[in-house]
């Protein structure tokens, strides 16, 4: 069964589930050349938009991944009884590509993206790609799309790697063949109104994870449960649901796709990982950041009530970036947050864009050049 093949996190740079990747430099003949002029690039949002490939590989019924290669992107057949289906036996990610002035393509932090999902498939019983795997198969899509990508500073190309169980399993059991597969969309701003300030409702009823669960990890099955609490919020007019710890219900955790942070003046607090907030990419770089910028940052229990005095407050993720928060609702009672061009976020959302785009040293090696 392919759970015998899943081996220790201290071994996931060493997993031979997959075949060696191929070369990136490999481009099909059918190519299209970047035609900026068919897309509108100061309104692309964060919506589906089909591009030209995606990258498959698929395993075999011993949990060894055959060769992947590009495909046109389309449908994906699956049987009724596909563990993903069934089971929700399925990984997400995200990253993304992009385009500097000189025309070069970037990705930023392509291997932590691929060390999280390796965490991810432990944690349910699936094979996983290596770190080289991963990104050269996001290489790959990146590369294979890359008219999609926007100009500089116009957005970014979003890919989204997928790990499922494919194969049909009728009891609770571990899937007997997986599927890895990356797509890519052009984005925008993630919310509709492009202004980045967001507008928050702390979530009493609902929960979006519990100790012992998968919240620290990009299952999919986190995100259906939270889908009725944004809905409820959305409808009130908030961007999305800060949501609270299981045990107590006072103890902030994460928005439904974001990480937050408190400033109270030079101090940075943001919730500590313990389980059941999912450790992001861009807020370990934003706490690499604010170090560098001389700001202390606080990894620890926050109770909501410390929402009331806090300076600012943000979010940050790989869809949205750093975006401020302009208000909060708990309790019935909204808190405002002044904004400004001053705030300390902007300074780390500055810096940051800056690493991304090629015009701050990347002194980390975040970043990963697409050839």
């Amino acid at each position: 069964m392919a759970s015998n093949h899943i081996v220790s996190s201290s071994q996931f740079a060493l997993n031979s589930h997959f075949s060696s990747p191929s070369p990136t430099s490999f481009q099909p003949s059918t190519y299209r050349e970047y035609e900026s002029e068919e897309i509108d690039w100061d309104n692309l949002g964060f919506k589906v938009i089909p591009t030209d490939y995606m990258f498959i590989a698929k395993s075999c019924l011993d949990g060894i991944f055959e060769p992947g290669q590009l495909n046109p992107f389309g449908n994906i057949q699956l049987s009724p009884a596909a563990g993903i289906l069934n089971y929700g036996q399925g990984l997400i990610e995200g990253t993304k590509a992009y385009r500097r002035e000189d025309g070069r393509i970037y990705l930023f932090r392509p291997q932590d993206s691929a060390i999280r999902m390796q965490i991810g498939a432990e944690r349910l019983c699936m094979p996983f790609p290596s770190v080289d795997q991963f990104v050269d198969a996001v290489k790959q899509t990146a590369l294979a799309n890359k008219r999609w990508i926007p100009p500089a500073g116009k957005g970014s190309l979003y890919l989204r790697p997928l790990l499922m169980g494919s194969g049909a399993v009728l009891g609770v059991a571990p899937a007997p063949e997986y599927t890895f597969l990356v797509y890519s969309c052009p984005v925008g701003n993630y919310f509709k109104d492009g202004t980045g300030a967001l507008s928050l409702y702390v979530e009493e009823e609902f929960h979006r994870s519990a100790l012992g669960g998968a919240g620290g990890i990009k299952s999919i099955t986190n995100y259906a449960p939270v889908m009725k609490a944004m809905r409820n919020a959305k409808g009130k007019g908030f961007t999305d649901v800060l949501y609270l710890d299981s045990v107590n219900n006072k103890y902030i955790e994460e928005a439904s796709s974001s990480n937050i942070f408190l400033v109270k003046g030079k101090v940075i607090s943001t919730p500590k990982a313990n389980g059941t907030i999912l450790e992001g990419v861009t807020k370990k770089s934003v706490i690499d950041i604010a170090h560098d910028l001389g700001y202390q940052v606080e990894e620890r229990a926050i109770e909501a009530e410390e929402l009331i005095t806090a300076d600012e407050v943000f979010c940050t993720g790989t869809a949205l970036g750093v975006a401020v928060v302009e208000n909060i609702t708990y309790k019935g009672k909204k808190i405002e947050y002044k904004i400004s061009s001053e705030m300390i976020s902007q300074q780390l959302n500055s810096r940051l864009v800056g690493i991304q785009r090629g015009t701050i040293e990347d002194k980390r090696n975040w970043i990963v050049e697409v050839k």
